[in-house]
C-alpha cells in the first residue's frame, strides 16, 4: 500500500509527522539508565525550554496529556478547585480533578467562547479556591483563551492555575516565564508534531515546592521525582525511547524554523481558514461560520458550523474519499461542525489543497 502523500492529514490530533520523523523512530534500544540516554534527554532540553519560553525544566512523560492534567492536580496545594469550562477538554479537566477526590465548582462559558476576566474575578472572590483549570486553545471549538489573564487572576486570588495547553504550545504564543506561570502542559501530537505517546510540562518553583507538602500526589505522576531524575538528564520511569529519538529530530527542525516563526505561519493558517470560511460560504449560498468569534479563535484548529441541514457526518467522510482526512464536531457540536486541525508543520500552501477539496465536497453535497 503506498503511503498518503505528506499535507493530507488535517485532523485536529494527532496531526501529521514528518518522515523525517517517523524515521528516527526505527534506531535501536539503547539503555535508559545509561550515558547514551542521558545524552539524548539532554539533547531535547534547549529546545523544549526555547518552545515553553522558559529557563525551567520542562519534564517528559510517556503518557497522554491527560495524564499531566492529573498530575497537576494531584501534586497541586489541597483545597476546592475552579475549573473554567468551555468545550469538551476543559470540562475533562474538570471530571479529572473530581476524580482525585477533590471539590470542584465549575464556572461555564458557551462552547466556542472564552472566559470574561471579570465574571472569572467576581467567582475566584467568592470563595477560596486553591487551584484554577484552564484550556488555552480549546480544541473541541477552536476558541482560543487569554490564560496570562486567566494566570494572573487566579494568583491574585491565592489560588495555582494549571494550564491546559496541548494545541497551544508551539503554535500560539505563550511566555512560561515572562507571564509568571506556574503549570503547562502539552501533548506530543498536535502542535509539536510528534507521534502520540509523549506528554511535556513545566512548573514553577513555588509550584514544586508546594506539590513537596502533597499528600495525594500518587507515584507515576509525582512530579517530585520527575524533577529528581531530570536532574540527572532521566525519567522517574521507563521512558518510550524510540519517540524520545523523534523528539530529538523534530526539536532540531522546529529550532530552525524559530518558535516566533512558527507562531507566526500558525496564524497565517488560521487567518487563511477564516478567510475561506467567509468566502465559501458566499460562493455556495451556505450559512456556514466559524463557531469561535473573531478575535478569539484559536491558530491550530478551527470548529466550523454547517447549516442545520448539512449533516457534519456527511461531510468529513466526504473529504476524505478525496484524499483528505479532517476532523468531525465533538460533544453537542457533533451535529453541527466540523474540524480542520491547521497544525504542526502544516503550511499554507497544503492547508489551501486542503480546503479545496473540503470545499469540492461541499459543493457536491449541496448540490444533491
Amino acid at each position: 500500500m503506498t503511503a498518503a502523500p505528506f499535507g493530507t492529514f488535517f485532523l485536529p490530533g494527532p496531526t501529521e509527522v514528518h518522515p523525517d520523523v517517523l524515521a528516527a523512530m526505527t534506531r535501536p534500544m539503547i539503555p535508559h539508565r545509561g550515558k547514551k540516554f542521558e545524552e539524548l534527554f539532554a539533547a531535547s532540553q534547549p529546545g523544549l525550554r526555547a518552545l515553553f519560553r522558559t529557563t525551567r525544566p520542562v519534564y517528559v512523560s510517556t503518557s497522554s496529556a491527560t495524564g499531566l492534567m492529573e498530575a497537576g492536580v494531584r501534586n497541586a496545594p489541597s483545597g476546592a478547585v475552579l475549573a473554567l469550562v468551555n468545550g469538551q477538554f476543559s470540562a475533562r479537566f474538570a471530571s479529572i480533578a473530581r476524580a482525585c477526590g477533590r471539590e470542584v465548582d465549575v464556572l461555564e462559558a458557551p462552547w466556542g467562547e472564552s472566559f470574561e476576566p471579570d465574571v472569572v474575578a467576581r467567582q475566584l472572590a467568592s470563595r477560596r479556591y486553591a487551584v484554577m483549570t484552564v484550556v488555552h486553545s480549546e480544541t473541541s471549538t477552536g476558541a482560543l483563551t487569554d490564560v496570562r489573564t486567566m494566570n494572573a487572576l487566579a494568583k491574585r486570588h491565592g489560588a495555582v492555575c494549571l494550564i491546559d495547553s496541548v494545541t497551544g504550545i508551539g503554535a500560539a504564543p505563550l511566555e512560561f516565564d515572562a507571564w509568571e506561570l506556574d503549570y503547562v502542559l502539552t501533548g506530543s501530537q498536535k502542535g509539536m508534531a510528534l507521534p502520540p505517546g509523549l506528554a511535556f510540562v513545566t512548573t514553577s518553583e513555588s509550584y514544586l515546592k508546594g506539590a513537596a507538602q502533597a499528600e495525594q500526589r500518587g507515584l507515576y505522576f509525582d512530579l517530585i521525582e520527575f524533577d529528581k531524575f531530570a536532574a540527572k538528564n532521566q525519567t522517574p520511569n521507563t521512558p518510550a525511547i524510540s519517540l524520545l529519538y523523534a523528539l530529538e529530530v523534530q526539536m532540531g527542525r522546529m529550532m530552525q524554523e524559530g518558535i516566533e516563526a512558527r507562531w507566526t505561519r500558525h496564524e497565517q493558517m488560521r487567518a487563511a481558514t477564516e478567510k475561506w470560511v467567509a468566502e465559501c460560504a458566499q460562493r455556495l449560498g451556505i450559512a456556514m461560520r466559524l463557531l469561535a468569534p473573531d478575535g478569539k479563535r484559536s491558530p491550530s484548529v478551527s470548529t466550523i458550523v454547517l447549516p442545520a441541514d448539512l449533516p457534519a457526518k456527511k461531510l468529513v467522510p466526504a473529504v476524505e474519499a478525496r484524499g483528505y482526512v479532517i476532523g468531525g464536531g465533538l460533544g453537542p457540536l457533533v451535529e453541527s461542525t466540523y474540524r480542520i486541525g491547521h497544525m504542526g508543520d502544516h503550511t499554507l500552501e497544503g492547508l489551501g489543497r486542503c480546503l479545496c477539496n473540503v470545499e469540492g465536497a461541499l459543493t457536491a453535497l449541496t448540490a444533491r
